[in-house]
């Protein structure tokens, strides 16, 4: 059975889909020994012989799906020029060349999903799945309900107007207050340039749920195993409504094995 190439190289866990197409374009793939830099091209992984960079391309074994607390001082990719830390390093006993799904970015912290499954990556961040993601937010100074009524009305950044954001205070103390924020898109810094429209400036941004799942008792460095079944519910229709954090609908029902990274997390968001 042919499929498009860039399904096939995410299917065996190299990378996502989108990064395929760059692996393709580039002219560093090639089947039966013949370069391939159409995107359309297609093959039979299971007749052809497909390569990168000569190598054999084989089918992911074993998938894994893994759910990371993503400490402030990391990079959500698989190498960065500056030399800093990536959140890889803090899921190796994992056996597989995991990449992140969507990003957090390096002053930021909280649930990151990893995988080696690049088909199921590529659906979870095609703009058509939206699926509630939350973040709890503390902005410097205080907040007043004009500045949230127009980040739940609607505003307009520089690539486009957000829409179906859900942002509600959460509390408040003598210096910041802190929001929960609600999307279901996943722009670059998309929270961070929201509240900066509406006149905030974000001290602390921690992603507290990613659709039915939440950090549950997860430090920052540690990381769980999801379950097929987990994986799976996550994959389908996004929630009708979001639960509000702290319900007995967020509580995790049971406690899950959980893993500590051998290099723990050295900074933390200013």
């Amino acid at each position: 059975m042919t499929e498009r190439l860039q399904k096939i190289i995410a299917a065996a866990g190299i990378t996502s889909r989108r990064a395929a197409e760059e692996l393709i374009l580039a002219g560093r793939v090639a089947v039966n020994g013949t370069i391939v830099t159409e995107l359309g091209a297609k093959a039979d992984p299971a007749t052809d012989q497909i390569t990168l960079d000569g190598a054999p391309v084989k089918p992911a074994e074993t998938l894994y799906y893994v759910l990371l607390h993503k400490p402030a001082g990391y990079v959500t990719s698989l190498k960065d020029p500056q030399g800093r830390q990536l959140v890889t390093e803090l899921v190796k006993e994992v056996d597989a060349r995991l990449y992140p799904v969507g990003r957090l970015d390096y002053n930021s912290e909280g649930l990151l999903l990893l995988t080696n499954d690049g088909a199921w990556a590529n659906r979870l961040m095609h703009p058509r799945h939206q699926v509630d993601k939350e973040y709890h937010v503390r902005v410097r100074g205080k907040v007043d309900q004009q500045q949230i009524k127009r980040l739940n009305d609607g505003i307009e950044l520089e690539d486009g107007p957000v829409s179906g954001a859900t942002v509600r205070l959460l509390k408040t103390d003598q210096n910041n207050d802190w929001l929960s924020v609600t999307i279901r898109e996943g722009r670059n810094r998309q929270v961070r340039r929201m509240c900066a429209a509406v006149g905030l400036s974000v001290v602390r941004l921690r992603r507290i749920r990613y659709g039915n799942l939440t950090l549950g008792g997860l430090k920052p460095g540690e990381y769980r195993l999801l379950t097929k079944q987990e994986a799976a519910e996550l994959d389908g229709p996004p929630p009708a409504r979001s639960p509000r954090p702290g319900t007995a609908e967020t509580r995790p029902k049971a406690r899950p094995e959980r893993h500590t990274s051998p290099r723990r997390p050295t900074s933390r968001a200013r």
